[in-house]
């Protein structure tokens, strides 16, 4: 596969990673800054913030995306790692989301010139 069609297909996955693969409760939820929806906590249960997980299920998803596109598992390892990292700060009010998806297509013109 050319490097533009491989570009393409991890800009393609990136964009459903963040909207079709991410329902808003994951959206929500994956932000450490939102509070818990203490609708969802069982009566009598202490609250537990449940945003690692989220955020890290976010994360592997692209991390999977990264894979389907290059069949590289260092690729999708690090997508993972550093898909976690940018979101990470971008919730806690580090990036704004411009600068938040320009970090994220920057990683994948990494991968392309990693690929090369």
């Amino acid at each position: 596969m050319n490097s533009l069609a491989t570009l393409f297909l991890l800009i393609f996955g990136h964009s459903m990673a963040e909207t079709a693969l991410q329902p808003a409760t994951m959206e929500y939820r994956k932000n450490r800054r939102n509070p818990i929806d203490m609708s969802r906590v069982p009566k009598g249960q202490k609250p537990i913030n449940m945003w690692p997980y989220f955020l890290t299920h976010h994360a592997i998803i692209h991390g999977g995306m990264v894979y389907i596109a290059t069949r590289r598992t260092d690729l999708a390892l690090a997508e993972t790692i550093v898909h976690w990292t940018i979101d990470f700060y971008k919730t806690g009010g580090k990036f704004s989301p411009h600068v938040d998806q320009s970090l994220h297509i920057l990683c994948k013109i990494i991968y392309v010139l990693i690929l090369l």
